[in-house]
């Protein structure tokens, strides 16, 4: 699928950084670059949220995995999924995200992280007293303010990314393990 938004020109340094960081310029940074102050923006929160280090890694990239299994982003799944992989994290348990509830493969905490994640992402939200306060109980305040933003912000990516036509770039490609399909979805759904 074409973006439904043409693909802006990058300032020459910016685009060289990332195909050295991923190998190639991620589709969402070049449509969003038709308004260079909303990528700044972006850019910036971006980064800072990955100076955050209350909550495990593990948990965040799943969590953002499952928003965007949920709503339906193929890229973002396909980035995160490449970003486990470099950061070393379970790509067993990465590769079964869009399928949580039914792999065997999750620890109780990262259930309740993925069901947090998906509830966050319902509309209207349907995140329950009982399911905060487990996180709060073996999270603490801090991290679940954390991921919570996170989770927040995974859903304006995911969002932002599929109201403008992105789909997969093939990051997940490099991975060993083949990234499984929502229930009722074909694999080849799950990055599309």
């Amino acid at each position: 699928m074409t973006p439904r938004i043409p693909k802006a020109e990058l300032p020459a340094e910016l685009r060289e950084n990332m195909i050295k960081q991923l190998g190639a310029v991620p589709e969402p940074t070049e449509v969003v670059y038709n308004n260079p102050a909303v990528a700044l923006s972006s850019q910036e929160f971006s980064a800072r949220m990955g100076g955050w280090n209350t909550v495990d890694e593990s948990l965040k990239t799943f969590a953002h995995m499952a928003v965007a299994a949920q709503v339906g982003c193929g890229w973002c799944l396909d980035i995160n999924y490449f970003l486990a992989l470099n950061q070393n994290l379970d790509l067993v348990k990465a590769s079964q995200v869009p399928r949580w509830r039914e792999a065997d493969v999750f620890t109780s905490l990262e259930r309740d992280v993925l069901e947090y994640a998906e509830a966050m992402t319902n509309t209207p939200t349907t995140v329950t007293d009982e399911l905060s306060a487990r996180l709060l109980d073996r999270l603490g305040p801090a991290a679940l303010v954390e991921l919570t933003v996170y989770v927040g912000f995974a859903n304006l990516s995911t969002r932002t990314n599929t109201a403008h036509g992105i789909t997969s770039q093939g990051y997940s490609e490099a991975c060993e393990i083949p990234l499984a399909a929502r229930p009722g979805q074909s694999p080849a759904a799950a990055t599309a």
